[in-house]
């Protein structure tokens, strides 16, 4: 069992920058696929971005690509998404997830576990 809690979101102007934790029970941590996925209301789960068991291999969809970072610090057991450049159309809730076994996905059936997910409102 994985126990995921994000943190970091909030209320930013458009062009500000955030940056979302996201902090995991659990000892297999440094094993896991991580990701961070974003729903607004009306609207289905999105894939934002991926990160490999070591961190060395990335993934972003290409909305987000060059302004959204994904990185984790496996002895801190925390995955973090750095946003920059944020556009009113970035607002949403924001989850993170892991995946067991490892390896990147972008599907939302392909992790096991969830956040609660933070609030990214983005003002114009």
């Amino acid at each position: 069992q994985v126990q995921l809690v994000e943190s970091g979101g909030g209320l930013v102007q458009a062009g500000g920058s955030l940056r979302l934790s996201c902090a995991a029970s659990g000892r297999s941590f440094s094993r896991n696929t991580m990701g961070w996925f974003r729903q607004a209301p009306g609207k289905e789960r999105d894939f934002l971005a991926t990160i490999s068991m070591s961190g060395a291999n990335t993934y972003y969809a290409s909305s987000v690509k060059g302004r959204f970072t994904i990185s984790r610090d496996n002895a801190k057991n925390t995955v973090y998404l750095q946003m920059n450049s944020l556009k009113p159309e970035d607002t949403a809730v924001y989850y993170c997830a892991v995946k067991q076994p490892s390896g990147l996905a972008t599907m939302p059936s392909a992790y096991d576990y969830w956040g609660q997910g933070t609030q990214v409102t983005v003002s114009s």
